[in-house]
This record gives C-alpha cells, structure tokens and sequence, in this order.
C-alpha cells in the first residue's frame, strides 16, 4: 500500500489509523421479557446469530465511521468463522492478520431484556489461541499505527505484548480481570464501565472519584463509560465530564464498543482525550437505538444527524 510521502508530498501517511488485537464471536441472541434467576428457565425469542466480540465490534465500529482499520485475532474454521469474516470484509477491515484456527470459533450467548439491557457468556473459542507469537508476528503493523486497541477476551500475554509495541494503547478492560502493573501503566486511555472500574478497585463509587482512583493506579489516562449518561474522562489530575444524546434503547448490546472504536479513532486522528470521548458517546448513543451489536453500529452521516 503507498503512503503519502513516499514522493515528497508530505509527512509519511501510517497504512491503518488503528489496528485492533481482541477477539471475533458469533453471537448468539435471545430477547427475553425478563432475565431468569438463579435456577429459573424463561421463554425467550427466536435464536438470531449475529457477528460480534469485542475486537471485530471495536474494528468495524472504527471502520464504519471513516478509519482504516486491521483486525489481529483468530476465528474458527467453521461457519461461524465464515460468517465473521464475511462481515469483517464488508466493512472493509483488514485481515491479513486474522488467522484461521481448527476449533471452533468463539460464541457469545446473549439475552436481551425488554429495556434493551442483556447479560452475556462468552464462549472463547479460536479467540483462546491468540498467542504473543502471533503479535510479535505483526509487530511491524502494530509499530505503524497510532493507536492500538485491545480488550481482554484474548489471552493477556498476548495483550500485554500488544500494548508493549503500541505507539498508544487503548485497553478497554473487559471483562473485567486483575492485569498486571505494567499492563495499566502502558494504557492511554484505559476504558471501563461503572461495574469494571468497582471491580478494578474494590469498591463502587462516584464516577469521578472512581476515575481519579483508576488514574492512580498507574495508567496515563482513565475513561469510565455511564452508558445513557455518557462518560467521564480522567488525564494529568483533572476528570471531566462527557454527555451523552438521549435516545430510546433498543438493545445495548456492543455499545461500549462502538464507543471505544470511535474514541481510538478520534485518539488516531489526533484529537484530544475528552473531545474524542465526547464523538464516542455520540456514537454509544446511535448504536443502541438498533438491535445487535455491529448491525446497529452507525455511519458518521447517522453520527452527526444524532
């Protein structure tokens, strides 16, 4: 791929804005009038299976916007495998590092409530092979791009590797799990919800005490996601706070990562923390207004008539 610069144009031009290591599901949803309880069983709908996980959602929420994105990962040989890279190439993500792997591919089984909340079991699947030899492998790719987004559905070892090459790492933390000193420490922003960031610290609290906390904890900067009530942002001791549009949720599967994949985005162009955050909320807010995770993802024509 040529590069502007390569003539003496101009500054030489990175081939991807930001390259996403993370995970690919086929996921499994059922609309429920109420999550069951311990023990219960419920009714649901019927079965629709859509492409997912946290890593190919953040690359085509990216992509969808306008950002030349590349996907590192694994998927199965199987249908699901198919499925998810079918739907990578629509959006036009690159997969030159996206490896076929005999097993089956990851499967996130969700339930949907009637206000559009869901819980969720991930099945690993192919996303369980990711292996740090498959990111020094494209540690060339990882060294080009400005930002490089990572979640925690693929081994650590292969994310702590990732963020080590990463000019910016953004890691959004889920599902939450203890990470390593250095891993926090490499983080620019280091993303969580409400119930990550009580996870991470112990304790639940104000969203700003909670951030200022997380901050100090060693990573360079902090985003803590509220879902309909946006964001707020902690860097260099200060924390703001980011709104989000209102709209009616139907189904908030895959928001957080729309939000993240908008935010490395706006990050990769240069934008600053809280201004990238605010693009983002936008972003978390058109997608939950469409069932699925990247079938509701918006365009940024849709983004900006929010």
């Amino acid at each position: 791929m040529s590069t502007v610069g390569e003539h003496g144009d101009g500054p030489p031009r990175h081939p991807f804005d930001v390259v996403v290591v993370g995970s690919a599901n086929a996921d499994l949803v059922v609309r429920v009038e109420r999550h069951p309880a311990p023990g219960e069983t419920v009714l649901g709908s019927e079965l629709a299976v859509h492409p997912g996980g946290k890593g190919a959602n953040q690359a085509v929420a990216a992509a969808r916007l306008g950002a030349r994105v590349a996907l590192l990962g694994r998927v199965g040989a199987d249908q699901h495998g198919r499925l998810l890279r079918e739907s990578l190439e629509r959006d036009g993500v690159d997969l030159g590092h996206l490896h076929d792997t005999p097993t089956a591919s990851g499967i996130a089984m969700i339930a949907v409530g009637p206000q559009g909340d869901n819980s969720i079991i991930v099945a690993p699947g192919a996303n369980a092979r990711v292996t740090e030899g498959d990111v020094l492998e494209a540690e060339p790719l990882l060294r080009s791009a400005p930002v490089v987004s990572l979640q925690l559905e693929i081994p650590l070892p292969a994310v702590l590797a990732a963020a080590r090459l990463a000019r910016r790492a953004v890691l959004n933390l889920s599902p939450a799990a203890p990470v390593p000193d250095e891993l926090l420490a490499l983080c620019d922003p280091l993303v969580v919800n409400e119930h990550e960031a009580a996870l991470l610290l112990g304790v639940p609290g104000e969203a700003d005490r909670q951030a200022k906390s997380l901050l100090a904890l060693g990573p360079r900067s902090v985003v803590i996601t509220l879902g309909a009530d946006g964001a707020v942002v902690a860097e260099d001791g200060a924390v703001h706070a980011v709104p989000s549009p209102r709209v009616a949720a139907v189904d908030t599967t895959g928001a957080g990562d729309a939000f993240t994949g908008a935010l490395a985005w706006r990050l990769a162009m240069g934008e600053p923390l809280t201004a990238a955050a605010a693009f983002a909320a936008r972003v978390g807010a058109a997608a939950v207004r469409r069932p699925g995770a990247q079938d509701s993802y918006p365009t940024m024509a849709e983004v900006e008539d929010l």
